[in-house]
């Protein structure tokens, strides 16, 4: 058991309380009456009291529970109020889970991404949890005229054991809503979990198998127009003007004009990325007749200016120079090649340029990646309606307490006036984390004095970014006679994006290091895609690391462990970011549970483990030629994310993170031609089938006791390196190059 402070003292209670309301570790707000939305067969309570701004008990015991994050398949909507649940020491069968809104008064971190939702709620949770348990106990001790130490809590209840008095949380949460704040709560000891480390069904499984509204495209208001955006078709354009003539005239169309989603003086912070901000605005009543007015727009495009953007990105002033021009898939390659041989170092340990110039053995091999897009199932789309200085917005989207920020200073409006429901996302990989569209929907509302809901065709998305940046690393290692690695170097870099990091494996573990790093300013937008730079690093990391595996005679997992043993032992320099005995563990683990040992005749076997996001992952992949065409049979996964708050959900994103790592390694590809993507919409950007995942997906994760850490992201990078160093064994040949269809199909 610990013991957690609250960070609230009596006189910060009164004055948060009376300013604000609500709110676990900010402020709370007692007998703040509720209604739920979700009918249950205990029946709904005639009184609600708001414990804190995560919990609300019903008079009959019934429990709602907050969940503070954006849903977008992570099951966060789940584990998180089981975190909740478990310190309350409710009983799950009677609590009913909301999506809470955007409320930073309440909340902090209202958002997903980098995997860090479990991460960083894991204490507040338990905290708001705990406390609300602590305040019933105290409450049924002066009910009952007894030392609030003789109170004991069974799921949904509170008991007196010697007096043999018991009442459930619905009878005390009146009188609870009104004690003070306990300065400090005890938390449960992990042995004495009833929730958290079980497995619970997603809160919104019924609803979604069943159809009814939870994603943003399935919002919808009285009076609500549609709108849609046309914007440029290549990068480096701009508007020049258009002619609307014909669609005006269409049917059910209100109105036709030119915007700017962002002003020019505008200084934008780090999710404010967008390429295109002087766009074309259709708004009709609904969105066929949308659709078919915008196909009728005759608009005319010029060549942008170069320019540079001032940005804040978390207090760190930063310059994004975007250069004039209409790039080209080939030009590109050639700017990077001749940035690479102009690097930056980024560390140095010992001497490596003498060790690779006396070295017995040298490798070196170099790796590309191309531009990706995020492709999420559910289109882009938002809700708003702007009403004098107020504004009410509703969708999908990953970092909301960021986005209304801009759109505070867009409209013009106090942030506080701004009301964003979170809509369940229909796939996010980071995509949503740029939520320019609801800027855009907010823009077009206050010009049509309405609400609307503006909605992105699968081409409106594709074609106007945000993607994965275009990669290329070249990785050199030295060998000594006996066959020892003495010396690594990786040259990394992007367009625009730098993916390397320095620190991370095998860096600490190798004497002599050299990591360099570059970018190549470029006019299309990128930002984060799942696992930011670490996509694409743990693939060239993991299949070169196998490859000098090979050059040194060792098995790829034993050369592995061997240099975590001495990063271990012996760690080279400073700022390493892994723990080399976790990172160990998974590979271990992996070994045992693949039966590395003894590998399937005719099965061809690939190895890869990764550090990101704060946790670590191992795979193997089984996988063999049938007919010319790739069968994967198997993939293991061992997992160390800490504790595991839901089994099953977590299996669940492993099983999604290879699956979709696989299919992104085969097909993910976007090239340019004169500024334009090559690719669309889904019949030219391909994507992984049902016949082709893995026809089995086995998850084991390490059980150490430590705190939970992310897992949304970490299972995916690894994937991509096992993958192709099971083709080298199949085929005979290295995949150097992404998409690896490009070449097994060759």
């Amino acid at each position: 058991m610990s013991n957690q402070s609250t960070k609230l003292d009596r006189r910060s209670f009164l004055k948060d309380s009376a300013l604000a309301g609500g709110g676990m570790m900010l402020s709370f707000n007692w007998l703040a009456g509720c209604k739920p939305n979700t009918e249950e067969a205990l029946g709904m309570p005639e009184d609600w009291f708001r414990m804190n701004g995560y919990i609300r008990i019903g008079d009959n015991g019934l429990v709602t529970l907050m969940s503070p994050n954006p849903e977008g398949g992570q099951n966060v909507k789940t584990s998180m109020p089981m975190i909740l649940a478990e310190e309350l020491d409710a009983d799950w069968t009677k609590v009913i889970v909301e999506q809470a809104p955007l409320d930073t008064d309440n909340f902090t971190r209202q958002f997903i991404g980098g995997s860090q939702a479990i991460r960083t709620g894991w204490t507040p949770l338990r905290t708001a949890g705990a406390t609300a348990r602590q305040m019933l106990m105290r409450a049924a001790a002066q009910t009952w005229n007894v030392p609030v130490s003789e109170i004991t809590t069974e799921p949904g209840f509170i008991l007196h054991q010697s007096s043999n008095k018991k009442a459930h949380f619905g009878e005390m949460a009146s009188l609870a809503a009104t004690l003070p704040v306990p300065e400090e709560v005890d938390l449960k000891a992990s042995q004495d979990f009833k929730i958290i480390g079980t497995s619970k069904k997603n809160v919104d499984l019924n609803k979604i198998v069943t159809g009814k509204p939870l994603f943003g495209m399935d919002y919808k208001k009285e009076g609500m127009l549609y709108a849609m955006i046309i914007h440029p078709p290549a990068f480096g354009n701009r508007l020049k003007s258009f002619d609307d003539s014909q669609a005006r005239s269409m049917p059910g169309i209100r109105d036709i004009f030119q915007f700017k989603s962002l002003r020019d003086d505008y200084k934008r912070t780090f999710f404010d990325t967008v390429q295109f901000t002087d766009l074309i605005a259709i708004v009709g009543d609904s969105t066929w007749q949308v659709l078919q007015a915008k196909k009728a727009i005759k608009a005319d495009w010029e060549i942008q200016e170069g320019y540079e953007e001032q940005r804040d990105m978390f207090g760190r002033e930063a310059v994004r120079v975007v250069p004039k021009g209409l790039e080209n898939t080939v030009a590109q390659e050639m700017a990077m090649k001749q940035a690479a041989q102009k690097s930056q170092t980024q560390r140095k340990d010992g001497n490596p340029e003498a060790v690779f110039s006396t070295a017995a053995k040298v490798i070196e091999r170099t790796y590309t990646g191309p531009f990706l897009a995020h492709n999420c199932m559910e289109p882009m789309n938002f809700f708003a309606h702007l009403e004098g200085d107020t504004v009410t917005c509703a969708g999908p989207l990953q970092k909301p307490e960021l986005t209304e920020h801009a759109l505070s200073s867009r409209l013009g409006i106090p942030v506080e006036n701004i009301e964003i429901e979170m809509t369940r996302l229909g796939g996010g990989y980071g995509r949503r984390s740029y939520a320019h569209w609801l800027i855009e929907a907010a823009v077009i509302s206050q010009k049509m004095n309405a609400p609307v809901k503006l909605v992105y065709t699968r081409e409106d998305d594709m074609t106007g970014g945000v993607y994965r940046s275009r990669y290329q690393a070249t990785y050199r290692a030295a060998l000594n006679e006996d066959n020892q690695l003495i010396a690594f170097h990786v040259n990394a870099g992007g367009l625009p994006e730098n993916p390397l990091y320095a620190n991370r494996f095998p860096a600490g573990a190798v004497d002599n290091y050299l990591a360099e790093g570059w970018e190549v300013p470029s006019n299309i937008t990128t930002g984060s895609f799942r696992a930011p730079r670490s996509n694409f690093m743990a693939c060239v990391e993991q299949s070169f690391l196998d490859e000098v595996a090979e050059a040194a005679g060792k098995d790829p997992i034993d050369f592995r462990l061997e240099l975590l043993a001495k990063a271990k032992a012996n760690p080279v320099g400073e700022g390493n970011d892994y723990d080399p005995d976790r990172y160990a563990k998974v590979l271990e683990l992996v070994r045992e549970k693949a039966n590395w040992a003894n590998p399937t005749p005719g099965v061809s076997r690939g190895v890869s483990a990764y550090f990101c996001h704060n946790s670590y992952a191992a795979q193997v992949l089984d996988m063999k030629i049938v007919d010319g065409q790739v069968q994967i049979d198997k993939v293991t996964n061992a997992i160390d994310c800490g504790l595991v708050v839901n089994p099953d959900a977590a299996k669940n994103l492993c099983e999604g993170a290879v699956i979709d790592g696989i299919g992104t390694a085969m097909y993910g590809e976007l090239t340019f031609e004169n500024g334009v993507i090559s690719k669309s919409n889904f019949d030219q950007y391909r994507q992984i089938r049902m016949k082709e995942a893995p026809k089995s997906i086995e998850t084991y994760f390490v059980e150490n006791g430590e705190d939970p850490s992310g897992l949304g992201e970490p299972a995916y990078p690894p994937v991509f390196a096992a993958l192709a160093n099971a083709l080298y064994k199949a085929t005979g040949n290295r995949f150097y190059d992404q998409p690896f269809s490009r070449q097994s199909n060759s």
